[in-house]
Protein backbone atom coordinates (compact mmCIF):
# COMPACT_ATOMS: atom_id res chain seq x y z
CA UNK A 1 0.00 0.00 0.00
CA UNK A 2 3.23 1.76 0.72
CA UNK A 3 4.31 1.65 -2.61
CA UNK A 4 0.82 2.00 -4.24
CA UNK A 5 0.64 5.77 -2.16
CA UNK A 6 3.74 6.98 -3.69
CA UNK A 7 3.02 5.93 -7.14
CA UNK A 8 -0.49 7.54 -7.32
CA UNK A 9 1.05 10.72 -5.70
CA UNK A 10 3.78 10.68 -8.21
CA UNK A 11 1.41 10.19 -10.95
CA UNK A 12 -1.28 12.76 -10.35
CA UNK A 13 0.30 15.46 -8.04
CA UNK A 14 4.22 14.98 -9.46
CA UNK A 15 4.98 15.16 -5.53
CA UNK A 16 4.81 12.89 -2.50
CA UNK A 17 1.65 11.21 -0.48
CA UNK A 18 -0.48 13.76 1.91
CA UNK A 19 -1.07 12.59 4.94
CA UNK A 20 -4.38 11.51 4.37
CA UNK A 21 -2.78 9.00 1.60
CA UNK A 22 -0.12 7.95 3.98
CA UNK A 23 -2.92 7.11 6.43
CA UNK A 24 -4.68 4.83 4.49
CA UNK A 25 -1.48 3.12 3.47
CA UNK A 26 -0.27 2.59 7.02
CA UNK A 27 -3.85 1.31 7.62
CA UNK A 28 -3.24 -1.48 5.05
CA UNK A 29 -6.74 0.13 3.25
CA UNK A 30 -5.33 2.32 0.30
CA UNK A 31 -5.59 -1.03 -2.55
CA UNK A 32 -9.54 -1.74 -1.38
CA UNK A 33 -11.11 -0.74 -4.74
CA UNK A 34 -13.64 1.48 -3.16
CA UNK A 35 -11.30 3.12 -1.49
CA UNK A 36 -8.73 3.75 -4.04
CA UNK A 37 -11.88 4.95 -6.55
CA UNK A 38 -12.50 7.60 -4.12
CA UNK A 39 -9.16 8.33 -3.60
CA UNK A 40 -8.35 9.04 -7.29
CA UNK A 41 -11.53 11.34 -7.59
CA UNK A 42 -10.35 13.14 -4.19
CA UNK A 43 -6.95 13.65 -6.02
CA UNK A 44 -7.69 14.94 -9.13
CA UNK A 45 -10.23 17.67 -7.99
CA UNK A 46 -7.11 18.87 -6.04
CA UNK A 47 -5.15 21.43 -7.41
CA UNK A 48 -2.12 20.02 -7.17
CA UNK A 49 -3.77 17.54 -10.61
CA UNK A 50 -2.62 20.49 -12.51
CA UNK A 51 0.95 18.49 -12.83
CA UNK A 52 -1.20 16.45 -15.59
CA UNK A 53 -1.78 19.44 -17.31
CA UNK A 54 1.97 20.56 -17.15
CA UNK A 55 3.63 17.08 -17.21
CA UNK A 56 1.25 14.81 -18.83
CA UNK A 57 -0.16 16.81 -21.28
CA UNK A 58 3.09 18.98 -22.03
CA UNK A 59 4.91 15.81 -23.17
CA UNK A 60 1.92 13.55 -25.06
CA UNK A 61 1.33 17.20 -27.28
CA UNK A 62 4.88 18.00 -27.43
CA UNK A 63 4.23 21.54 -26.39
CA UNK A 64 8.19 22.30 -24.94
CA UNK A 65 8.46 22.07 -29.09
CA UNK A 66 7.22 25.47 -28.76
CA UNK A 67 10.27 26.60 -26.84
CA UNK A 68 12.52 26.19 -30.09
CA UNK A 69 10.38 27.77 -32.78
CA UNK A 70 11.08 31.48 -33.49
CA UNK A 71 8.80 32.48 -36.23
CA UNK A 72 10.37 34.89 -38.76
CA UNK A 73 9.45 38.46 -37.85
CA UNK A 74 9.56 39.84 -40.95
CA UNK A 75 6.60 37.61 -41.86
CA UNK A 76 4.85 37.44 -38.46
CA UNK A 77 5.81 40.63 -36.67
CA UNK A 78 3.09 40.64 -34.50
CA UNK A 79 4.22 37.44 -32.96
CA UNK A 80 6.53 37.22 -29.64
CA UNK A 81 7.49 35.92 -26.37
CA UNK A 82 4.63 36.46 -24.60
CA UNK A 83 2.06 35.06 -27.38
CA UNK A 84 4.09 31.76 -27.11
CA UNK A 85 3.86 31.60 -23.83
CA UNK A 86 0.10 31.93 -23.53
CA UNK A 87 -0.40 29.52 -26.78
CA UNK A 88 1.04 26.97 -24.54
CA UNK A 89 -0.61 28.07 -21.98
CA UNK A 90 -3.76 27.61 -23.19
CA UNK A 91 -3.52 24.04 -23.79
CA UNK A 92 -2.67 23.35 -20.37
CA UNK A 93 -5.32 25.17 -19.08
CA UNK A 94 -7.58 23.65 -21.24
CA UNK A 95 -6.44 20.20 -20.33
CA UNK A 96 -6.48 20.86 -16.30
CA UNK A 97 -10.18 21.90 -17.23
CA UNK A 98 -11.16 18.76 -18.72
CA UNK A 99 -9.50 16.96 -15.69
CA UNK A 100 -11.16 19.03 -12.78
CA UNK A 101 -14.32 18.81 -14.29
CA UNK A 102 -14.16 15.27 -14.85
CA UNK A 103 -15.42 15.95 -18.89
CA UNK A 104 -14.97 13.62 -21.81
CA UNK A 105 -11.78 12.97 -23.12
CA UNK A 106 -13.60 13.56 -27.17
CA UNK A 107 -13.80 16.88 -25.88
CA UNK A 108 -10.37 17.14 -26.86
CA UNK A 109 -11.48 17.14 -30.36
CA UNK A 110 -14.54 19.03 -29.99
CA UNK A 111 -14.57 21.57 -27.07
CA UNK A 112 -16.61 24.73 -27.79
CA UNK A 113 -14.67 26.94 -25.56
CA UNK A 114 -10.99 27.40 -24.50
CA UNK A 115 -9.01 29.56 -22.35
CA UNK A 116 -7.46 32.95 -23.15
CA UNK A 117 -5.90 36.21 -21.75
CA UNK A 118 -5.83 39.08 -23.87
CA UNK A 119 -2.40 38.71 -25.74
CA UNK A 120 -3.99 35.32 -27.02
CA UNK A 121 -7.47 36.77 -27.22
CA UNK A 122 -6.20 39.32 -29.87
CA UNK A 123 -4.64 36.57 -31.84
CA UNK A 124 -7.97 35.31 -32.25
CA UNK A 125 -9.56 38.25 -32.78
CA UNK A 126 -11.95 37.86 -29.55
CA UNK A 127 -13.37 40.67 -28.58
CA UNK A 128 -13.58 42.28 -24.40
CA UNK A 129 -10.90 40.51 -23.29
CA UNK A 130 -8.39 42.71 -21.13
CA UNK A 131 -5.40 41.77 -18.33
CA UNK A 132 -3.18 39.02 -18.38
CA UNK A 133 -5.88 36.53 -16.61
CA UNK A 134 -6.92 33.58 -18.28
CA UNK A 135 -10.46 32.80 -18.64
CA UNK A 136 -12.89 30.53 -20.00
CA UNK A 137 -14.84 31.67 -23.18
CA UNK A 138 -16.79 30.21 -26.17
CA UNK A 139 -15.50 29.74 -29.75
CA UNK A 140 -17.89 30.60 -32.05
CA UNK A 141 -15.91 29.35 -34.96
CA UNK A 142 -16.92 25.76 -35.65
CA UNK A 143 -12.91 25.61 -37.43
CA UNK A 144 -11.36 26.18 -34.16
CA UNK A 145 -12.79 24.28 -31.71
CA UNK A 146 -10.60 21.30 -29.72
CA UNK A 147 -6.96 20.79 -30.05
CA UNK A 148 -6.92 21.34 -33.59
CA UNK A 149 -8.00 25.07 -33.47
CA UNK A 150 -5.27 25.55 -30.53
CA UNK A 151 -2.61 28.39 -31.85
CA UNK A 152 0.11 26.81 -29.78
CA UNK A 153 -0.68 23.24 -32.00
CA UNK A 154 -0.41 24.86 -35.21
CA UNK A 155 2.55 26.91 -34.11
CA UNK A 156 4.83 24.19 -32.96
CA UNK A 157 4.09 21.91 -36.36
CA UNK A 158 5.26 24.85 -38.38
CA UNK A 159 8.80 26.07 -39.53
CA UNK A 160 9.89 29.61 -38.47
CA UNK A 161 8.52 31.29 -42.17
CA UNK A 162 5.82 28.92 -43.31
CA UNK A 163 2.81 26.43 -42.34
CA UNK A 164 4.09 22.53 -42.56
CA UNK A 165 1.37 20.05 -44.17
CA UNK A 166 4.03 16.83 -43.62
CA UNK A 167 4.58 18.11 -39.37
CA UNK A 168 1.01 18.75 -39.04
CA UNK A 169 -0.04 15.41 -41.05
CA UNK A 170 2.74 13.23 -38.98
CA UNK A 171 1.78 14.84 -35.73
CA UNK A 172 -2.09 14.05 -35.59
CA UNK A 173 -0.59 10.57 -36.85
CA UNK A 174 1.71 9.85 -34.14
CA UNK A 175 0.55 12.06 -31.03
CA UNK A 176 -3.51 11.69 -31.84
CA UNK A 177 -3.57 8.39 -33.22
CA UNK A 178 -0.75 6.52 -32.67
CA UNK A 179 0.30 5.66 -36.19
CA UNK A 180 3.64 7.12 -36.94
CA UNK A 181 4.47 7.38 -40.46
CA UNK A 182 8.01 6.22 -41.34
CA UNK A 183 11.10 8.05 -40.70
CA UNK A 184 12.03 10.20 -43.90
CA UNK A 185 15.62 8.79 -45.42
CA UNK A 186 18.47 11.09 -44.63
CA UNK A 187 18.89 12.36 -48.11
CA UNK A 188 15.54 13.59 -48.48
CA UNK A 189 15.96 17.39 -49.55
CA UNK A 190 14.11 20.56 -48.03
CA UNK A 191 10.95 22.33 -49.26
CA UNK A 192 12.09 24.60 -52.28
CA UNK A 193 10.84 28.01 -50.91
CA UNK A 194 10.10 30.68 -52.39
CA UNK A 195 12.52 33.27 -52.45
CA UNK A 196 15.18 30.62 -53.84
CA UNK A 197 12.89 28.89 -56.49
CA UNK A 198 12.22 29.61 -59.82
CA UNK A 199 8.84 30.37 -59.91
CA UNK A 200 6.53 31.87 -56.17
CA UNK A 201 4.31 29.05 -55.58
CA UNK A 202 1.92 27.93 -52.11
CA UNK A 203 3.45 25.95 -49.50
CA UNK A 204 0.36 23.21 -51.14
CA UNK A 205 1.80 23.61 -54.36
CA UNK A 206 5.81 23.34 -53.18
CA UNK A 207 4.81 19.92 -50.91
CA UNK A 208 3.05 18.82 -54.11
CA UNK A 209 5.90 19.07 -56.13
CA UNK A 210 8.01 17.69 -53.52
CA UNK A 211 6.20 14.31 -53.19
CA UNK A 212 6.83 13.93 -57.07
CA UNK A 213 9.64 10.55 -56.08
CA UNK A 214 7.08 7.84 -56.38
CA UNK A 215 9.48 6.46 -53.66
CA UNK A 216 8.67 9.42 -51.53
CA UNK A 217 4.91 9.51 -52.75
CA UNK A 218 4.06 6.19 -50.60
CA UNK A 219 4.35 8.14 -47.29
CA UNK A 220 3.13 11.53 -48.51
CA UNK A 221 0.14 10.34 -49.63
CA UNK A 222 -1.48 9.44 -45.55
CA UNK A 223 0.23 12.39 -44.36
CA UNK A 224 -0.11 15.48 -46.47
CA UNK A 225 -3.87 15.09 -47.02
CA UNK A 226 -4.55 15.50 -42.99
CA UNK A 227 -1.77 18.44 -43.09
CA UNK A 228 -3.69 20.25 -46.15
CA UNK A 229 -6.56 20.45 -43.96
CA UNK A 230 -5.09 22.41 -41.92
CA UNK A 231 -3.79 24.92 -44.31
CA UNK A 232 -6.44 27.62 -43.61
CA UNK A 233 -4.63 28.54 -40.42
CA UNK A 234 -0.67 29.69 -40.75
CA UNK A 235 2.04 29.17 -39.07
CA UNK A 236 1.14 30.84 -36.02
CA UNK A 237 -1.79 29.78 -36.19
CA UNK A 238 -3.85 32.91 -37.09
CA UNK A 239 -6.73 32.01 -39.81
CA UNK A 240 -6.33 32.94 -43.59
CA UNK A 241 -7.97 32.31 -46.83
CA UNK A 242 -4.53 32.94 -49.03
CA UNK A 243 -1.36 31.65 -48.60
CA UNK A 244 1.72 33.06 -51.03
CA UNK A 245 -1.14 35.47 -52.84
CA UNK A 246 -3.22 32.05 -53.99
CA UNK A 247 -6.40 30.83 -52.47
CA UNK A 248 -5.94 28.01 -49.55
CA UNK A 249 -6.85 24.47 -50.71
CA UNK A 250 -7.43 22.10 -47.81
CA UNK A 251 -9.05 19.96 -49.72
CA UNK A 252 -7.60 16.19 -50.36
CA UNK A 253 -8.39 12.20 -49.82
CA UNK A 254 -7.10 10.56 -46.62
CA UNK A 255 -5.61 7.22 -46.74
CA UNK A 256 -8.89 5.36 -46.25
CA UNK A 257 -10.72 7.26 -49.49
CA UNK A 258 -11.88 9.75 -46.68
CA UNK A 259 -12.77 13.26 -48.17
CA UNK A 260 -12.01 16.33 -46.30
CA UNK A 261 -11.99 19.91 -47.15
CA UNK A 262 -10.80 21.70 -43.79
CA UNK A 263 -10.77 21.12 -40.20
CA UNK A 264 -14.34 20.44 -39.73
CA UNK A 265 -14.28 17.42 -42.14
CA UNK A 266 -10.54 16.17 -40.43
CA UNK A 267 -12.39 16.62 -37.14
CA UNK A 268 -15.33 13.95 -37.97
CA UNK A 269 -12.56 11.62 -39.47
CA UNK A 270 -10.55 11.42 -36.01
CA UNK A 271 -13.73 11.39 -34.46
CA UNK A 272 -15.50 8.33 -36.96
CA UNK A 273 -11.77 6.74 -35.52
CA UNK A 274 -12.45 7.34 -31.78
CA UNK A 275 -11.29 3.99 -30.87
CA UNK A 276 -7.52 4.89 -32.27
CA UNK A 277 -7.36 8.36 -30.63
CA UNK A 278 -8.90 6.86 -27.52
CA UNK A 279 -6.54 3.52 -27.31
CA UNK A 280 -3.68 5.82 -27.95
CA UNK A 281 -4.04 8.26 -24.99
CA UNK A 282 -4.31 5.71 -22.69
CA UNK A 283 -1.75 4.04 -24.25
CA UNK A 284 0.82 7.41 -23.27
CA UNK A 285 -1.34 7.73 -20.12
CA UNK A 286 -0.63 4.49 -18.90
CA UNK A 287 3.47 5.17 -19.70
CA UNK A 288 3.37 8.23 -17.96
CA UNK A 289 1.92 6.95 -14.81
CA UNK A 290 4.40 3.51 -14.99
CA UNK A 291 7.49 5.59 -15.88
CA UNK A 292 8.41 3.33 -18.10
CA UNK A 293 8.49 2.24 -22.34
CA UNK A 294 5.46 0.68 -23.49
CA UNK A 295 5.76 -3.12 -23.84
CA UNK A 296 3.51 -5.01 -26.19
CA UNK A 297 1.91 -7.25 -23.54
CA UNK A 298 1.07 -3.81 -21.88
CA UNK A 299 -1.81 -3.14 -24.87
CA UNK A 300 -4.21 -6.34 -22.70
CA UNK A 301 -4.58 -3.46 -19.86
CA UNK A 302 -5.28 -1.03 -22.53
CA UNK A 303 -8.02 -2.43 -24.36
CA UNK A 304 -9.39 -3.14 -20.91
CA UNK A 305 -9.45 0.72 -19.68
CA UNK A 306 -10.78 1.91 -22.87
CA UNK A 307 -13.79 -0.72 -22.98
CA UNK A 308 -14.93 0.13 -19.68
CA UNK A 309 -14.22 4.15 -19.93
CA UNK A 310 -17.41 3.72 -22.60
CA UNK A 311 -19.43 3.04 -20.10
CA UNK A 312 -18.51 5.84 -18.58
CA UNK A 313 -18.75 8.33 -21.41
CA UNK A 314 -15.40 8.27 -21.76
CA UNK A 315 -14.76 10.55 -18.36
CA UNK A 316 -11.10 11.56 -17.63
CA UNK A 317 -11.73 9.65 -14.39
CA UNK A 318 -12.69 6.23 -15.96
CA UNK A 319 -8.87 6.38 -18.01
CA UNK A 320 -7.35 7.71 -14.70
CA UNK A 321 -8.79 4.91 -12.64
CA UNK A 322 -8.32 2.10 -15.56
CA UNK A 323 -4.74 2.97 -15.26
CA UNK A 324 -4.49 2.77 -11.71
CA UNK A 325 -6.00 -0.95 -10.68
CA UNK A 326 -4.41 -2.12 -14.28
CA UNK A 327 -1.75 -5.23 -13.47
CA UNK A 328 1.35 -2.56 -15.14
CA UNK A 329 0.31 -0.13 -11.96
CA UNK A 330 -0.23 -1.74 -9.29
CA UNK A 331 2.93 -4.45 -9.71
CA UNK A 332 6.30 -4.64 -10.65
CA UNK A 333 8.23 -6.88 -13.03
CA UNK A 334 10.18 -9.13 -11.15
CA UNK A 335 14.67 -9.34 -12.02
CA UNK A 336 15.35 -12.65 -14.15
CA UNK A 337 17.83 -13.28 -11.35
CA UNK A 338 15.04 -13.09 -8.52
CA UNK A 339 12.73 -15.49 -10.46
CA UNK A 340 15.05 -17.61 -11.80
CA UNK A 341 16.88 -18.09 -7.88
CA UNK A 342 13.23 -18.77 -6.13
Amino acid sequence: DHDLAARLSFFLWAAGPDIELMQLANEGRLSEPDVLTRQVHRMLTDPRAEALATRFAAQWLRLPDLDRLHPDVRTYPDFDEQLKQAMRRETELFFHHLVQEDRSLLELLTADYTFVDQRLATHYQIPNIVGPRFRRVPVADEHRRGLLGHAGILTLTSVSNRTSPVIRGAWILDVLLGTPPPTPPANVPPLQENETGAAHLSVRERTVAHRANAFCAACHNSIDPIGFALESFDAVGAWRTKDSGFPVDPSGTLYDGTRVDGPLSLRRFLLDNEDLFLTNFTRNLLMFATGRVFQPDDMPAVRTIVRDAVRQEHRFSAYVIGVVTSTPFQMRRADEAEVSAE
